[in-house]
């Protein structure tokens, strides 16, 4: 994934776990931007370049505060954090691309 120097990677596959700044670049509804925490990307059918997720709307902490299912353009979509699983198997967050 690359990005424009002082922009986060767009997302091509999303994973549970992974942690999305949600913009209206994503979809004209998210005018004010949101924290979002990936539960699973839906395999519903939509149109070409847009994707349904499931996940947790995010406060300013990082907790979740709403469950949530959005619908939004693929390539708007801003991935601050990947979920990778280390070698024991367990979940390990990355370090965040940007702080805001």
């Amino acid at each position: 994934m690359t990005a424009p120097p002082g922009r986060p990677p767009t997302t091509t596959g999303l994973k549970a776990g992974d942690l999305l700044r949600v913009t209206a670049a994503a979809s004209v509804q998210f005018h004010t931007p949101m924290l979002f925490r990936v539960i699973r990307e839906l395999d519903w059918v939509t149109y070409d370049g847009w994707v349904w997720v499931d996940g947790y709307q995010l406060d300013s902490n990082g907790q979740a505060v709403a469950r949530r299912s959005i619908f939004v353009q693929r390539a708007g979509l801003a991935l601050l954090r990947r979920q990778v699983l280390h070698h024991a198997g367990g979940p390990r967050p990355q370090p965040a691309a940007t702080r805001w």
